[in-house]
């Protein structure tokens, strides 16, 4: 079995890294700046309220201040919420990212799986609505979900967060990618009409800095909020991260190129991995979902490539492998490493 998440490097011999989805611009002008002027406050504790963070945020989401938390990326926010609530059931739609249940299992929480089916394009149905029963305590979700990229449609989502507040379920859901599909697809708009709602994202794949983690959570239950303060370490956040932020807030052109991009470049592999006969299941998000009887990672690691092997997804088995799009030149690479092991020629 591979690790659990993408990225490992550290670990292989790397030459192009395909296992994570992070935006391949790269980090966006300016940010590189602030982290570089940040070291000379490291002689300081960070601020412990992340007040100017805060209110960029605010300013740019059209949220209340008070209703946004920030955690040590998207993970420590999850981990503060399970053990803030303590669910004795959580239900968890599978394949779906490995964070939900490692955070569940922390506070020894019964997790209930739904499989998603591949014959319904991993989507969920009406029928999962009969799963929302009064025992269930907390739901984890993925919009769009890892590591099939798909997209939940918005009055589905909105009957599913009211099914789950008439039933007190508190629904985490993870729109840490939602920014590359384009933020009309986000709930975030209905954030006050669902107190039971718990939105969270990250600066990690959109500004591409997974290395300085940087999450946030939105909610409108202040006192839930307050709740899960209090399980996170008091300076969570170094001034590196605040610094970044407070950087990344201002780029609203960079996530707009970000987008048309990476939309381009995804139809671009899609098209060229089906010719070559690879399975894919097209998504919306910065990444694709295939299949391929090939032993694609081994065979790609040989000439430096990395991507995910999916195969220890929850509900995915072997032949099963997740790749970002990248730049144009990237992906021609990857494009032809992939004909080489289907020994044939990129069309």
């Amino acid at each position: 079995m591979r690790a659990i998440h993408g990225g490992d490097v550290y670990r292989n011999h790397v030459d192009i890294d395909f296992s994570v989805n992070i935006n391949p611009f790269g980090m966006p002008e300016g940010v590189e700046e602030a982290l570089h002027n940040a070291v000379k406050n490291c002689f300081q504790y960070p601020d412990i309220k992340a007040e100017k963070l805060k209110k960029a945020l605010s300013s740019a989401l059209g949220v209340k201040e008070e209703q946004l938390l920030f955690g040590n990326g998207a993970s420590e926010l999850f981990l503060g919420i399970v053990h803030a609530i303590k669910p004795k059931k959580v239900l968890i739609p599978v394949p779906s990212f490995y964070g939900y249940e490692y955070a569940s299992q922390t506070v020894e929480s019964y997790t209930l799986y739904y499989p998603l089916k591949e014959d319904k394009d991993f989507m969920l149905e009406e029928s999962f609505f009969e799963v929302l029963t009064e025992e269930i305590d907390l739901l984890f979700l993925a919009h769009p979900n890892n590591p099939t990229g798909k997209l939940m449609n918005r009055d589905y989502l909105k009957k599913l967060l009211r099914i789950c507040k008439e039933k007190n379920i508190w629904v985490v859901l993870d729109e840490c990618f939602i920014e590359f599909c384009g933020n009309e697809f986000s709930i975030l708009p209905e954030i006050d009409t669902y107190d039971n709602l718990l939105l969270v994202r990250a600066f990690t794949k959109i500004y591409a800095i997974p290395g300085v983690r940087l999450g946030y959570l939105v909610c409108s239950n202040t006192s839930l909020l307050e709740k899960i303060r209090q399980h996170l370490p008091e300076w969570n956040l170094s001034t590196f991260a605040q610094e970044a932020g407070i950087a990344c807030v201002k780029q609203s052109s960079f996530i707009a190129k970000t987008v048309d991009y990476v939309r381009k470049e995804r139809q671009f592999l899609l098209e060229h991995l089906n010719q070559l006969g690879v399975k894919t299941f097209p998504g919306e998000a910065n990444f694709i979902l295939l299949y391929s009887e090939k032993l694609l990672y081994e065979a790609l690691l040989k000439q430096g490539i990395l991507i995910r092997d999916c195969e220890n997804f929850r509900g995915l088995s072997k032949g099963y492998y997740r790749i970002a799009v990248k730049t144009r030149k990237e992906n021609e690479i990857l494009l032809k490493a992939i004909a080489k092991v289907y020994c044939t020629r990129v069309v």
